[in-house]
């Protein structure tokens, strides 16, 4: 059954797994019946910042307003089965965690921890401190999965790209798709 994805991307530091994440649902497509794309106004400034570029502009997902609260996954009758939120800053986890739905990110993840279907937050801060490590509880709890943004290093990446795929070959896995990736012992 084809998957209906949302992905969010917020001002954390980690632009690079964005961009790898919409990169490989673009390949995947065929197992996609369709993807959304939601940015906070710090993600595109910390995007332009680490990657140099926009070329958040050029996917061919739709992307939405975060203050387009008519997007059809602000809804649980939109039946969007996954989220994710690469990165995720620990503000937009700490809204989540506490049901705090202040723009269509937070609004989106709210549905979907409703609903019961798979939200995915790629958290990207270090070191965390109690407060941060509760609203993972929290979250958790609510049945969210914390998928930090932390590499492998046993597939041996050979450059950034490669070590950042290591992260995002396991959120594809999450998410449910059919992956060709580097699988332990292989």
């Amino acid at each position: 059954m084809k998957k209906k994805i949302v992905v969010a991307i917020t001002g954390a530091s980690g632009s690079i797994y964005a961009k790898l994440l919409l990169e490989k649902l673009q390949q995947l497509s065929a197992q996609i019946a369709e993807a959304a794309i939601i940015m906070s106004d710090n993600a595109k400034e910390v995007w332009r910042f680490e990657l140099d570029n926009e070329l958040y502009n050029n996917f061919q997902f739709k992307t939405y307003s975060k203050t387009d609260f008519m997007a059809p996954f602000a809804s649980g009758s939109a039946k969007f089965d996954t989220m994710v939120i690469v990165p995720c800053s620990m503000g937009t986890l700490g809204r989540i965690a506490n049901g705090i739905s202040d723009d269509l990110i937070t609004r989106a993840a709210d549905v979907i921890l409703k609903e019961r279907r798979r939200l995915i937050l790629v958290a990207r801060d270090t070191p965390l401190n109690l407060v941060h490590i509760r609203n993972m509880q929290t979250v958790t709890e609510a049945g969210g999965i914390i998928c930090p943004a932390i590499p492998s290093f046993y597939s041996k990446p050979k450059t950034i790209e490669e070590l950042a795929m290591t992260v995002i070959n396991r959120v594809i896995d999450l998410i449910g798709l059919e992956n060709e990736s580097y699988r332990w012992n292989e």
